[in-house]
């Protein structure tokens, strides 16, 4: 049987050795007092920094978004619209509306016809139209 020791008096009973110098805390009423770091200021400043990181990416992703639905647009209305002819890969050609044939594709220029010009588009690699243009 063991001799208990005081309570005061930090003994390791498995190793068999007073160990209060290795201890990460104070083990006797005259150690320093163990207060909490206040992490306050810490916290605030990086919030405001890590809410700046992720609007920064959100708007970055919402532009982008916006770009691919623009993209998504003018193929679909070009791919829609009447052309009697194979178009190129990375040839422009306008888009125009009339009243009689709705949306057409056609190699003449805006200022070499009265139709009512849609915009100026290029088809690229891909086989996706790119606007190369913009309308006023």
């Amino acid at each position: 049987m063991s001799k208990k020791k005081p309570d005061q008096v930090v003994f390791n009973e498995k190793e068999g050795k007073y160990n209060a110098n290795l201890l990460p805390y104070g083990t006797n009423a005259g150690a320093p007092k163990i207060e909490a770091t206040d992490v306050t200021a810490w916290k605030n400043a990086n919030i405001s920094k890590v809410n700046h990181q992720i609007k920064t990416r959100f708007e970055a992703l919402k532009k982008e978004y916006q770009n691919l639905m623009e993209q998504y647009e003018y193929n679909n209305l070009i791919y829609q619209a009447n052309y009697s002819f194979e178009p190129i890969v990375g040839q422009v050609y306008y888009l125009y509306e009339s009243a009689k044939k709705g949306l057409f594709l056609s190699l003449i220029s805006p200022d070499e016809c009265n139709f009512n010009y849609k915009g100026s588009f290029r088809l690229n690699e891909d086989k996706m139209w790119v606007r190369v243009d913009q309308q006023e």
